[in-house]
C-alpha cells in the first residue's frame, strides 16, 4: 500500500458528504480522513443523507468504510463532533446522545487560539425553502439528483474524448441569476446569525459552495462539499483557516485518474499547494 505524508491540523470541518447516494464521493473522503489528522474533527451535517436512503438503498463498501474511519478516529482521541444537516435531520433527535464517542449537537462554538469564537451550525435552519417550504426543498434535491446523473454521463462522454470534468449544477449554482442571488442571501444571513451572537464568525455547510470572506466584521466560512468540489476548511495551530480544495491537493492523482481534472502541464507543479487563506 503506498504511503503518504501526514498533514495535522488543530481542527477540521466537513460537509454534505451525503453517504447513501451515488454521487457522493466516499472514496475521496476517506482519501482525505486517511491522509489528515486533526485535535478536533467537526462534522456539519448531511454526512449521511435520510432523504435519499428512505427512497431507494444505496450503501456501498466505500461508505461504510468512511462511517468506520470516522469511529476509529474518535476511539484513537480525535474529538469527533456531529452537528446534523436536513438531510439526516433524524439524527438531531439524538441531541446531546453519544455515538460510538461522537457526540450530536445542533450547533456548536469552536474557540481558536487567539480567543476568538465561531458558530458552527450545517445552516438549513436558515434556508427558507428548507424551513417553510420542504416539499420544495424535496422537489429540488430530486432535481439535484437528476443533475448530477446527467452529469456522470456526460463526464463519461468527455473523459473519453480526453477532457477534463466539467460541473453541470456548479455551473448552474454560478451562473443562475435566481441561484447566485440565493447563495448571497444565505452567506450574508449566516453572518447576521453569528453578529447578533457577539461571534467572530460562522462556519457551515449545507448550500455545497465553499466560501470564506469577511462579510462586514464577520468571517464566513463554508467547508462546500464532498459531492462535488471536494472540500474542507482547516485550521492551522496559529489559528489561520484554509479552504482545502482535495481535488487539487492530496487528491490529485486520484482526481486525474478518474478525470475530475486534468492533468497539470508540467509534472513539477503536481504537487503545487491550490488554497485560499485568511
Amino acid at each position: 500500500m503506498d504511503t503518504f505524508p501526514i498533514i495535522r491540523y488543530r481542527s477540521i470541518w466537513i460537509s454534505d458528504i451525503h453517504l447513501g447516494t451515488r454521487g457522493s464521493k466516499a472514496e475521496y473522503v476517506l482519501d482525505f480522513l486517511r491522509r489528515t489528522e486533526c485535535e478536533t474533527l467537526y462534522l456539519v451535517g448531511d454526512i449521511l443523507d435520510g432523504w435519499r436512503l428512505r427512497k431507494t438503498w444505496y450503501w456501498p463498501q466505500a461508505h461504510n468504510d468512511v462511517v468506520q474511519k470516522l469511529l476509529r478516529k474518535a476511539r484513537k482521541g480525535t474529538r469527533v463532533v456531529l452537528v446534523p444537516g436536513n438531510h439526516d435531520e433524524f439524527l438531531r433527535g439524538y441531541t446531546g446522545v453519544e455515538f460510538g464517542r461522537i457526540p450530536i449537537h445542533k450547533h456548536v462554538i469552536h474557540e481558536a487560539p487567539d480567543g476568538r469564537k465561531y458558530l458552527v451550525v450545517h445552516g438549513d435552519q436558515f434556508d427558507g425553502i428548507v424551513t417553510y417550504a420542504k416539499w420544495l426543498a424535496l422537489l429540488g434535491d430530486t432535481a439535484y439528483t437528476a443533475a448530477l446523473v446527467l452529469n456522470r454521463w456526460y463526464n463519461a462522454a468527455r473523459r473519453g474524448m480526453g477532457l477534463s470534468y466539467w460541473s453541470l449544477s456548479a455551473y448552474l449554482k454560478h451562473r443562475v441569476k435566481n441561484a447566485v442571488a440565493f447563495i448571497a442571501n444565505f452567506e450574508a444571513a449566516m453572518a447576521d446569525v453569528a453578529k447578533k451572537r457577539g461571534l467572530s464568525g460562522v462556519i457551515c455547510g449545507h448550500i455545497h459552495h465553499a466560501e470564506m470572506r469577511m462579510i462586514g466584521d464577520v468571517l464566513y466560512c463554508n467547508d462546500g462539499d464532498w459531492v462535488e468540489s471536494c472540500t474542507a476548511l482547516v485550521e492551522h495551530f496559529d489559528g489561520r483557516l484554509e479552504i482545502v480544495r482535495w481535488l487539487e491537493e492530496g487528491g490529485r492523482e486520484m482526481a486525474v485518474k478518474d478525470g475530475l481534472i486534468a492533468p497539470p502541464p508540467n509534472p513539477a507543479l503536481s504537487s503545487q499547494r491550490i488554497t485560499e487563506k485568511v
